[in-house]
């Protein structure tokens, strides 16, 4: 991930980005394309194909998201049958497992937030306006 995204309380719901305004604001949907747009690595800004269209945006971010979560699980599996192997200190292990949860219920706040601007996106219309 390119930024740390913080959540707070939104009047939308609790999972809402914090970074988007509501749905039906002024310019929501293109703050939510920057949102999702820095949720994938940078090399993907330049496929215009996603970056005007929100709703194959909004798509890929939740694949992405999805494949980094199966990761930071697989990572935190492992942690303790692989890394003693690698000669990695008991310390240091245990501290990578307190990194992956942390990183693990990160990122499923923000794989929450996608499907929620995902929803609006669909109601609002918005994959229709982007064409």
């Amino acid at each position: 991930m390119s930024q740390t995204m913080t959540q707070t309380s939104s009047p939308i719901n609790a999972a809402w980005p914090c970074q988007v305004p509501a749905p039906g604001t002024r310019d929501w949907e293109r703050a939510a394309a920057r949102w999702l747009r820095d949720l994938l690595p940078a090399r993907y800004a330049g496929y215009p194909t996603l970056t005007r269209h929100p709703v194959l945006l909004a798509r890929h971010a939740q694949i992405q998201l999805q494949h980094e979560i199966r990761a930071v699980r697989v990572a935190l599996r492992t942690s303790r049958a692989e890394l003693p192997g690698l000669g990695v200190a008991e310390t240091i292990i245990e501290s990578s497992i307190r990194m992956y949860a942390t990183e693990l219920e990160q990122l499923n706040r923000l794989a929450c937030g996608v499907r929620l601007i995902t929803e609006a996106l669909l109601k609002d219309g918005g994959a229709q306006r982007w064409r």
